[in-house]
């Protein structure tokens, strides 16, 4: 009894070093993570932080300070205000900003142009059957200092339609930014 109980607990550390011998002495290890993302096409990066960006008391307030901003811009200064925008806000609506701010950065023929655009916001209304959604109406006027293209160019209206959300008691902020004229 007691030499089968030996040679059975023998026999598991033999089979080990068996095993090991034939494997070339190398323990199995799982793939890196350049080997999962080669495999997959993918590598796994970590989540990114929460977004949070300043709030304004009202939702009307955080509209109207947003499009206002939204509608006045230079060449000069188009890229930096897209990306105060999106600073300003989150989600889908700072997404948008940080492409706009990207893709205005090098445009050669706004700066070429010296195009500007100014307007003013004339009404932010609910959205009805649309919860924290609002309905922006700007009036604006676009201009250019070394092109003749926007020469006599009347204002136009325009509509967007803004998402908010509270952020914190008393803290809005825009989460969507929709134009649609």
């Amino acid at each position: 009894m007691r030499w089968r109980a030996l040679t059975g607990a023998l026999a598991g550390p033999a089979v080990c070093l068996l095993c090991a011998g034939c494997l070339g002495a190398r323990a199995v290890r799982p793939p890196s993570a350049v080997q999962v993302a080669q495999a997959r096409h993918e590598y796994p990066a970590p989540a990114p932080p929460p977004e949070r960006a300043p709030g304004v008391p009202s939702a009307v307030a955080a509209v109207t300070q947003f499009a206002a901003s939204y509608v006045n811009w230079t060449a000069q200064t188009v890229a930096a205000d897209m990306a105060a925008l999106a600073a300003r806000s989150v989600g889908q609506a700072r997404a948008a900003m940080e492409l706009a701010a990207a893709e205005t950065a090098g445009d050669y023929e706004l700066q070429r142009g010296g195009i500007a655009n100014h307007g003013r916001v004339e009404a932010v209304a609910p959205l009805r059957g649309a919860a924290n959604r609002y309905v922006v109406v700007t009036l604006e006027q676009t201009t250019a200092t070394a092109t003749s293209a926007y020469d006599g160019l009347a204002p136009a209206w325009h509509v967007t339609v803004a998402t908010i959300r509270e952020e914190a008691p008393g803290a809005w902020v825009i989460s969507g930014w929709q134009p649609e004229s």
